[in-house]
C-alpha cells in the first residue's frame, strides 16, 4: 500500500508520499507529518454519499434497507480536510458526526460491472459525513443543507492505494471516547457495487469521492469537541468543531427547527413517524393560493 497526501508546501498545493513520520514531495522536499498543513487528498468534481448501508444503522432507526442503495449529493464547497475546522452555524444545535470510508475514483468510469469497478478506484480515504439536522424538516429529500453546508465533508488525511476494504474496523472517537465502531463486513453493499451502481447513469471522473455509509450511533457534537475517524490501514482523520461567526439569516428561507423529526434523528431515537410524515408542511404551510 502507498499513502499519498496533498499538503501546502511553501505556499503551494503539492502531492507527497508518506514515509513513516515524514511526507516527501517528488522533488525531494520533506516535512514532518505533524507539521504539515493538509488539503483534501483529491480535487473532486462531485461528492456522492449513500444514505444507508450498515445494518446497525438501519436497526437503530427501526427500519429496513431498501432493495438497492439510494444516494445524495454533497457540493464540492462542503469539502474539508484533515485538521480542518467543522463549522456549526450560529443558531443551529444538531450537528452530527458520521464516520465513513470514502472511495476515490482513479479514472473515468461509466457503465461498468461490480467485478470491473475495482479497476476504476484509485484508492480509499476516510470521511466524516457531518449532518446539520436543524434543516432536516425542509431538506429531508435532497439533504442539501443537512449534508452539504460548508465544511461538512472533511476527508483525509491521505489516499491509500491497494487497500482491501474487507474485514476492516471503523471507529469514530469524540474527545477520546469511542462513539461508533463497526466492521466493513456489516455493509450491505460493498465498495465495488456502489461504484458500479452510480456509474450506470453518472460518469465518475478521477478524484471523485463516494462516501460509503456510516454505522449506528451518530450523535450531536458541540463547539470545542475534537472528532476523529479511524479506519484500519487508512489512518485517522481529525477535525474540531467551531461555532460560525454569523447567525443563519432570518430574512430569507426556512429557519433551523427542533421538531420531533430533527431531535429524534439527531439522537438516534425511535420516533414512530420518522420517514413517514414530513412535518415541514405544518411548520411552513404553503402561501400559494390554489384554485377553488
Amino acid at each position: 500500500m502507498t499513502e499519498y497526501r496533498r499538503i501546502l508546501l511553501d505556499g503551494a498545493p503539492v502531492q507527497v508520499v508518506r514515509h513513516g513520520d515524514t511526507l516527501r514531495a517528488a522533488d525531494g522536499r520533506e516535512v514532518a507529518v505533524d507539521d504539515a498543513i493538509h488539503l483534501p487528498p483529491t480535487e473532486p468534481s462531485k461528492i456522492i454519499a449513500v444514505h444507508l448501508n450498515f445494518n446497525s444503522r438501519t436497526r437503530e432507526f427501526m427500519t429496513k434497507l431498501p432493495p438497492a442503495p439510494t444516494y445524495f449529493h454533497k457540493p464540492v464547497t462542503a469539502l474539508n480536510s484533515h485538521q480542518g475546522a467543522v463549522v456549526r452555524p450560529e443558531g443551529c444545535r444538531w450537528l452530527n458526526y458520521e464516520g465513513e470510508i470514502v472511495i476515490v475514483i482513479g479514472r473515468t468510469c461509466r457503465n461498468v460491472s461490480p467485478e470491473e469497478a475495482g479497476d476504476y478506484i484509485a484508492g480509499y480515504t476516510i470521511g466524516n459525513d457531518y449532518g446539520l439536522h436543524d434543516f432536516r424538516d425542509t431538506d429531508a429529500g435532497s439533504m442539501l443543507r443537512v449534508k452539504g453546508s460548508d465544511t461538512l465533508a472533511p476527508v483525509g488525511p491521505g489516499l491509500v492505494t491497494d487497500w482491501d476494504f474487507r474485514g476492516k474496523t471503523l471507529r469514530t472517537i469524540v474527545n477520546g471516547e469511542t462513539r461508533q465502531e463497526a466492521s466493513t463486513d456489516e455493509m450491505e453493499w460493498d465498495m465495488h457495487y456502489l461504484v458500479a451502481d452510480i456509474a450506470r447513469t453518472i460518469t465518475l471522473t478521477p478524484g471523485d469521492l463516494l462516501f460509503s455509509g456510516t454505522p449506528a450511533n451518530s450523535r450531536p457534537v458541540q463547539p470545542g469537541d475534537v472528532v476523529e475517524v479511524e479506519v484500519d490501514g487508512l489512518g485517522r482523520l481529525t477535525n474540531h468543531i467551531v461555532t460560525g461567526p454569523e447567525p443563519i439569516r432570518s430574512d430569507v428561507g426556512a429557519q433551523p427547527t427542533e421538531s420531533e423529526e430533527v431531535v429524534s434523528t439527531a439522537l438516534g431515537g425511535d420516533w414512530e413517524f420518522r420517514g413517514i410524515r414530513t412535518p415541514s408542511k405544518d411548520l411552513y404551510p404553503s402561501t400559494v393560493e390554489t384554485d377553488r
